[in-house]
C-alpha cells in the first residue's frame, strides 16, 4: 500500500509516499522562509497563501518521484498548527482522496514526528522515551508501543524553538533562530555567561521564559559583550536542561531507547550529546527534524490500519494534543 502524506501545519509545504514496509518513495518539501525572515517569524495569512500557491505542484512532485498515478490512501496533518494552513492541506488531502476513490486519514502533527524514528531506524528498541522540541512543542514522551503515548513533561511558558527564535531576534542574528544561534555559538565560549537552568532539577516539566530573559538583562547590563559568546551560553543552557531531564526521563521509565524529533533536533551542541542518556539514541537525519510529508504517511498508514479511515468532516484542530495513555 502506497499512502500520499500532505504537511501544512505551518510553513513547509510538503508531500511525501510512504509504502506499507515505511519505505519513503518520495519526499518533497517547499520551504518559506525566505518569504517570513523579513518579518523574523511566521505570518500566518502569508503562509496560508503561499500554501495554496505550492500544495498542487508539491504534490505532483511526490506523485511522480514515486512512479504513481493514484495513491491507495491520503494522510493530511490535521492539527495542531496554524489554522489557516491546516485547512489548505486539509481541504485538498480530501478533495484528492474523493476524486481518486481512496481512504482519506487525518493524522496528529505530533504523532507524526513520533514516527519519524520509526521510519529511519526500524530496529528500535521499545519503549522509547522521545524528546520532541520545535518552535511549537517541548515534550518528553514515553512511548511504549506505535499509537500509545504517555506525557511525562512539557514547557510551561515558551518551547525551546520559540526560545531560539526570540533570543536570535533579540541578538540580531535573523529568523529561523535556531539555525542562526547555532552558527553564532560556533565562534562564541559556552562558559562565557552562566545562565539559569531553570527547573533543571525539577521533575520533567521544563522552562525557557527566564532563560530568555536572563539573556535580554544580560546585554542591557553589557552591551558590549559577544554576541557568539552569549549564542553560545544561551544554547548551552538550554542544551543542558533539555538533555538533563531526557536522561532522568529514560532512568525512570526504564526506556531502551531515546529518541531526538522536532525542528530542533537539527542543533549541532544537541545532537552531540544526546548519547549522554546512557542507552542507544536515535538521531535523526536533517529531512526528518522538520515538518516533512513522510512522517504524516507513515502515521497515517499506522491510523488507517488500526482506526480506519477518517470521516470527510474531520475538521482542522490548531490545539491538538497526542491521545495520551495511561
Amino acid at each position: 500500500m502506497n499512502v500520499l502524506g500532505i504537511e501544512t501545519s505551518c510553513d513547509e509545504t510538503a508531500a511525501a509516499v510512504v509504502d506499507d514496509e515505511r519505505v519513503v518513495r518520495s519526499s518533497i518539501v517547499s520551504s518559506q522562509i525566505d518569504l517570513h525572515a523579513r518579518y523574523g517569524g511566521v505570518v500566518p495569512e502569508i503562509a496560508g497563501r503561499a500554501h495554496l500557491e505550492l500544495l498542487m505542484p508539491v504534490v505532483a512532485e511526490a506523485m511522480s518521484g514515486a512512479g504513481l498515478e493514484r495513491p491507495d490512501a491520503v494522510a493530511a496533518t490535521y492539527g495542531p498548527g496554524l489554522i489557516g494552513s491546516l485547512l489548505v492541506g486539509l481541504s485538498a488531502a480530501k478533495a484528492l482522496a474523493m476524486s481518486w476513490d481512496v481512504p482519506f486519514v487525518g493524522v496528529n502533527h505530533l504523532e507524526g514526528h513520533l514516527f519519524a524514528p520509526v521510519i529511519e531506524e526500524p530496529a528500535l528498541e521499545w519503549p522509547l522515551v522521545v524528546l520532541l522540541v520545535s518552535g511549537g512543542h517541548t515534550l518528553l514522551v514515553q512511548a511504549t508501543a506505535p499509537g500509545r503515548y504517555r506525557l511525562l513533561g512539557q514547557t510551561l511558558d515558551d518551547a525551546a524553538g520559540e526560545a531560539f527564535d526570540k533570543v536570535a531576534r533579540f541578538l540580531g542574528l535573523g529568523y529561523p533562530g535556531g539555525p542562526a544561534i547555532d552558527r553564532a555559538a560556533k565562534e562564541g565560549d559556552p562558559r562565557a555567561f552562566r545562565f539559569p537552568r531553570a527547573m533543571a532539577d525539577e521533575g520533567f516539566d521544563f522552562s525557557f521564559s527566564g532563560l530568555k530573559t536572563a539573556v535580554v538583562r544580560t546585554v542591557e547590563r553589557d552591551p558590549g559583550a559577544s554576541t557568539p559568546d552569549i549564542a553560545a551560553s544561551f544554547q548551552d543552557a538550554v542544551v543542558d536542561v533539555l538533555v538533563t531531564k531526557a536522561a532522568r526521563a529514560v532512568a525512570d521509565v526504564g526506556a531502551r531507547s531515546f529518541c531526538l524529533g522536532g525542528g530542533v533536533a537539527a542543533n549541532s551542541l544537541l545532537r552531540l550529546r544526546a548519547p549522554e542518556v546512557g542507552v542507544p539514541t536515535y538521531v535523526p537525519s536533517m529531512a526528518m527534524c522538520t515538518d516533512n510529508a513522510a512522517m504524516v504517511a507513515a502515521a497515517g498508514a499506522f491510523r488507517l490500519a488500526h482506526d480506519g479511515p477518517s470521516p470527510l468532516s474531520l475538521s482542522a484542530d490548531p490545539n491538538l494534543s497526542l491521545p495520551w495513555t495511561r
